[in-house]
């Protein structure tokens, strides 16, 4: 039981792999500045954590559904896949909405023509 939450964020990172692979929302639709924008994102949220960690405010809870491995005090290394996921999530909602809303644009656009 000591990885299940590791396995859900795995999981559901894979899906939104599996998303972004099917509507080309971030990394297939290019690669290089996805790998840009989820490296800052992941790197700012860490460096919020490790702030909130030093100053007493974020602490790690107990619990039987984590690994135990720490990347540094107070900070699991299920948080690592969980920003991860985080980052990729938004990006994904954020593209999508782009190709939903740009869509809905282009097909009011010709109706009214």
């Amino acid at each position: 039981m000591g990885v299940l939450y590791l396995l859900t964020l795995l999981v559901s990172l894979a899906g939104m792999v599996v998303l972004d692979w099917r509507f080309r929302l971030f990394f297939w639709a290019s690669a290089r500045q996805a790998a840009i924008v989820l490296a800052v994102g992941v790197a700012f949220l860490l460096a919020w954590d490790l702030t909130g960690i030093g100053l007493g405010i974020f602490y790690r809870g107990e619990t039987n559904l984590m690994t135990g491995v720490q990347l540094a005090p107070e900070l699991p290394l299920e948080e690592l896949f969980f920003l991860t996921f985080l980052c990729y999530l938004t990006m994904n909602l954020v593209q999508g909405a782009r190709l939903v809303f740009g869509h809905a644009a282009t097909r009011s656009s010709k109706e009214t023509a």
